[in-house]
């Protein structure tokens, strides 16, 4: 049996509930929403502990905000990450569950590294007030938790585009490996890219944060200051770095591929590019110019999620596999309710990340009652528990019946 044949006979018999290129836009969307976190996350777990070793008050206050800021994003990092990851589960499956397969020790395995990375960093978080070094360990023990978090899911993610290697990995020397104890493949320059973006985007956050704060009174402006210049200069050099790594992954990949004339590519490059203009230009006035790079970067990321996915339907591609192939089997009820709860979600993320941005920016009193998006998160979410409820009595009674 073909490489090709094996992943058309992988593929779910019930095919996909709704047009594949409806959950590929999804999933680049969703990727993109996923890895800003993850990559929050990984700077700022890291400066939290960085921080905690430098001399001075402002690093000081720096560790704990960081420190505050990493349990929120991990919690958002993980929340964010079930979207994409049903998402290719469903267009991908072939690929996607049998890598699982091959390394499913590790699998299951990430869902106890990342709590316990969470308590660390939350304990990190809690004893962070305290003037007493030997509380860095549990910063440290995070960090490298979420190091190793991040090892499994990139290391699962590519050995799943390597079908041709699979038997090898499963049936080694005539004995089968029944245990999913190996993690089987692992590209040190395209794992690097997302790593080292990390630091890019967690100055970003750090000009954002000098943005946010400014004119808050009760604040140190000379603080707010310090924490948009030191953003600025990590966010410039740690973007330098990535474009770096850019062209080394780049080097890296199959000569048949002809990435680098990929219009995708081309565009990806191109905001890069201005990116780290409009960085270098921030450098004398970073509150001044974080908004306008927050917005670039976010393109950024986009761009860079929509090259993966197009760098993975090359790479499946090879074993004549195509999304666009698989077998409909519509379900426009399922469809619906997802929209529906996904616009609905959206309505109430906004009306609660607009109360917390207007309470933090201001340190008095915040007057809320003009906020028409208030009455429309609660009726909404009334009407989905009510819609939710209907929908699990109805099919309940067809099932009894």
């Amino acid at each position: 049996m073909s490489v090709s044949e094996m992943l058309k006979s992988l593929q779910d018999p019930m095919g996909v509930p709704f047009y594949p290129f409806v959950f590929q836009i999804l999933l680049v969307l969703t990727f993109a929403l996923h890895i800003i976190f993850v990559n929050l996350v990984i700077g700022g777990s890291f400066m939290a502990v960085y921080s905690y070793f430098r001399t001075g008050k402002y690093y000081r206050s720096l560790s704990k905000t960081f420190a505050r800021a990493t349990t929120i994003n991990l919690s958002l990092t993980i929340v964010l990450g079930v979207a994409p990851l049903l998402f290719v589960q469903v267009v991908y499956d072939p690929f996607w569950y049998t890598s699982n397969v091959l390394s499913a020790s590790w699998m299951i395995g990430i869902l106890f590294v990342l709590m316990l990375a969470f308590s660390f960093a939350y304990v990190f978080y809690l004893k962070s007030y305290k003037e007493k070094q030997r509380i860095a360990i549990w910063g440290i023990l995070s960090f490298s938790l979420i190091i190793l978090a991040a090892i499994i899911m990139h290391t699962i993610s590519y050995q799943a585009l390597l079908p041709e290697k699979w038997f090898g990995w499963y049936v080694n020397n005539n004995k089968v490996n029944l245990y999913g104890a190996q993690l089987h493949a692992f590209q040190l320059p395209r794992f690097f890219h997302f790593v080292v973006a990390s630091f890019a985007l967690t100055g970003i956050f750090m000009m954002l944060y000098s943005w946010y704060f400014w004119k808050r009174e009760d604040i140190d402006n000379s603080y707010i200051v310090w924490v948009g210049k030191t953003g600025a200069k990590i966010a410039l050099i740690f973007t330098l770095l990535q474009m770096i790594d850019g062209v080394w992954w780049l080097l890296s990949l199959p000569v048949n591929f002809h990435f680098y004339t990929n219009y995708i590519f081309l565009i990806s490059v191109s905001v890069a590019v201005i990116l780290l203009l409009v960085l270098i230009k921030a450098q004398s006035d970073p509150e001044r110019y974080a908004l306008p790079l927050a917005m670039i970067a976010m393109i950024n990321v986009l761009a860079m999620s929509s090259l993966r996915e197009v760098l993975r339907m090359l790479y499946v591609g090879r074993y004549n596999y195509s999304l666009y192939n698989y077998k409909l089997n519509i379900s426009y009820g399922s469809t619906a309710l997802f929209l529906v709860s996904f616009v609905m979600g959206i309505i109430i993320v906004g009306y609660m990340t607009t109360v917390v941005f207007k309470m933090g920016r201001s340190s008095k009193p915040v007057d809320l009652s003009s906020l028409k998006l208030r009455a429309w998160s609660v009726y909404l979410m009334i009407a989905w528990l009510l819609m939710m409820i209907v929908i699990g009595l109805t099919i309940t009674v067809n099932h009894i019946q």
